[in-house]
């Protein structure tokens, strides 16, 4: 993917697909700065990749959901490496449960967390792109947003933010040789899918492993997707190979959305 003179950051990156991203990354040759709130697992993380992959890894403790943290990570990280060539936005996942159950702390704290942080990494990173005549922007949604998922009212809401955000910037952006994309992982055995599993399991009164059959039951490939999965198509969009690719969302969910398009 000739990654080798680049710089990326992605965020949320000590664990799940924002690790496995960095991950991917990495073993193409790109220097990778990632951050996640726990400090400890951020730099057991950084030294794990670094170690596989040869690059290295910058640790940067940052919660995405304080805008002075992402901004201060983004920075760092050009400070330290002297370039941004790539951005990867990624969050944890706002909670599950129906609209009755959900306070308005629940919807703002959700706004901040998923649709926020990419404005202000998005903020931060551009004017590096900028300066240097080009870029690639990766948000990692969700199908969600393709394909509203069961007691997920806050994913399915504020994540279509992020795409709107995602296509417009890509058009804004597009004369800076900025391109700007989404890919939307479906069901994907990471920690978040666990939680999610099991208060589905709870609800529907069956095992989390039963609620995982009857996920996949409807899935044309017939199981969830692993995370260096998702992390394939991400490093091929921050590649020079999708050189003609902006402003798409791509799904990678092993066939789960039923729509055409």
């Amino acid at each position: 993917m000739r990654l080798g003179d680049k710089v990326a950051c992605v965020a949320a990156a000590s664990r799940g697909l924002g690790k496995a991203v960095a991950r991917g990354l990495a073993a193409e040759g790109a220097r990778v700065a990632i951050c996640s709130r726990g400090e400890e697992i951020l730099r057991s993380t950084a030294q794990e990749i670094s170690s596989q992959t040869g690059v290295e890894i910058l640790p940067i403790p940052a919660d995405v959901s304080d805008p002075i943290q992402a901004r201060a990570f983004v920075d760092a990280a050009f400070e330290h490496f002297g370039r941004l060539d790539v951005l990867v936005t990624n969050a944890g996942g706002p909670p599950s449960g129906p609209f009755v159950e959900l306070s308005l702390e629940q919807w703002q704290d959700a706004v901040d967390l998923t649709l926020l942080s990419t404005v202000t990494l998005c903020q931060a990173a551009i004017p590096h792109m900028r300066s240097a005549g080009s870029g690639r922007i990766v948000a990692i949604t969700s199908v969600s947003v393709k394909q509203p998922m069961e007691n997920l009212l806050l994913s399915n809401s504020v994540r279509m933010g992020v795409i709107g955000l995602m296509k417009t910037l890509s058009n804004e952006l597009a004369g800076d040789n900025i391109l700007v994309n989404s890919v939307c992982p479906g069901w994907t055995r990471t920690e978040r899918v666990r939680q999610l599993l099991a208060a589905l399991a709870e609800r529907r009164g069956v095992t989390s492993e039963e609620a995982a059959a009857q996920i996949v039951a409807d899935m044309p490939l017939g199981r969830m997707g692993r995370p260096e999965e998702i992390a394939d198509v991400v490093v091929f969009l921050a590649s020079d190979r999708a050189s003609f690719v902006t402003g798409t969302a791509i799904a990678v969910d092993g066939g789960f959305v039923k729509a055409a398009l």
